[in-house]
């Protein structure tokens, strides 16, 4: 595993109909909104594109409300590279008091510069795309049939299991 390069980014997965309506006190990590119900996977690649880590939420959750947890799992890093979404001042210092350098484009309404932004590295965050693709040639993971949380993260868990075993 190489964790010079830190790669995190999240994706959406549609809900399937029957997922919803189970129990309370369980945790569903659905989120509601008016293109349906969904869950979002927050994910933490290495710089070999092999998964380190994820998160689920609802869909609904920005990705900076889960980043810090991600990047506490992820360990030793010298580059955090992300998109976008994760342009804010204390994801940046976070991840700067781990001893990561934050590779993040600034947004288009954003007033400070971004001196330490280096656009080959940001050029291989397809890394992290490629491995949600791979995940979602998983039937179970691309659309989510699991009711309770803790049996969809199993499924990812297995998807990664062998996505892990292909590449080694």
């Amino acid at each position: 595993m190489d964790q010079e390069w830190v790669f995190i980014d999240g994706s959406y997965i549609r809900v399937h109909q029957h997922a919803s309506g189970a129990r309370n006190g369980f945790e569903r990590a659905i989120g509601q909104s008016r293109g349906g119900r969904t869950t979002k996977i927050h994910l933490a690649t290495d710089a070999n594109g092999l998964p380190i880590d994820f998160k689920i939420t609802g869909g609904g959750v920005h990705d900076s409300q889960v980043v810090k947890q991600l990047i506490d799992t992820v360990g030793e890093a010298t580059y955090l590279i992300a998109d976008k979404g994760y342009d804010a001042e204390h994801i940046r210092i976070y991840a700067q008091n781990k001893d990561m350098i934050p590779i993040i484009p600034m947004r288009s309404n954003s007033k400070r510069s971004n001196k330490e932004f280096d656009k080959y590295l940001y050029k291989l965050r397809h890394l992290v795309e490629n491995v949600f693709a791979r995940l979602k040639h998983f039937r179970a993971i691309v659309t989510r049939f699991d009711k309770l949380a803790r049996n969809y993260q199993s499924m990812i868990y297995i998807a990664y299991m062998f996505i892990w075993c292909k590449t080694k």
